[in-house]
């Protein structure tokens, strides 16, 4: 190979390593972009948040139903500890998700959220729950997990949503990968593109 050749081979070889860091890079960007734009706008059943319950309560009840399930990697037994709950629109509302942890090691979680019907995501609001932050459970350890909620009382003034009777409330457990763990395949990925330049 001429060195006009190598040089332009090593080039694109340089290029594509570029393209891979700056994809990687890109999507743990795209994840936070894509969760702040469902929150803000209820997009796919993603609930709001709020400080307080509205001043307004309706005459008219709903149910909540509660679902829980993990990601294929996450060893933990995890279920909701009342499987629905009716209460006025408007009305604060309480709930709990037990979390077990069988394994021999500490395992840290975080849990995905969405509501539904995924209409009613915008008029679904937490004031406070245990999604907002990372759980940790010691090997053997069970706890309860909370979530204090109510469901908009504009829920009622759209048409769109005048036939929902029912929501459901669904998380998705997901264990966090140490950090450590993420360096080395940032690091495995670097080492291999490098040796990939090397080779050409």
């Amino acid at each position: 190979m001429s060195d006009s050749a190598a040089k332009k081979s090593t080039r694109l070889a340089m290029a594509l390593v570029g393209v891979v860091v700056g994809m990687v890079g890109l999507a743990y960007a795209a994840v936070p972009l894509y969760d702040l734009f469902c929150r803000v706008t209820g997009y796919g059943g993603t609930t709001q948040q709020a400080d307080i319950a509205p001043d307004v309560i309706l005459d008219q009840e709903i149910t909540v139903g509660f679902d829980a399930n993990t990601a294929r990697k996450m060893p933990w037994e995890f279920k909701p500890v009342k499987k629905t709950v009716t209460l006025k629109i408007g009305q604060t509302g309480l709930a709990f998700y037990e979390a077990y942890n069988p394994t021999d090691q500490t395992i840290t979680g975080t849990a995905s959220f969405n509501v539904t019907p995924q209409k009613v995501g915008q008029y679904f609001t937490k004031i406070d729950c245990f999604c907002f932050t990372e759980q940790t459970l010691k090997p053997g350890e069970k706890v309860d997990m909370p979530v204090t909620f109510f469901v908009d009382p504009e829920i009622a003034s759209d048409p769109n949503t005048k036939d929902v009777q029912t929501i459901t409330l669904s998380y998705t457990f997901f264990p966090i990968e140490p950090e450590e763990e993420a360096e080395e395949k940032v690091s495995h990925l670097e080492k291999t593109a490098g040796e990939a330049v090397k080779s050409n």
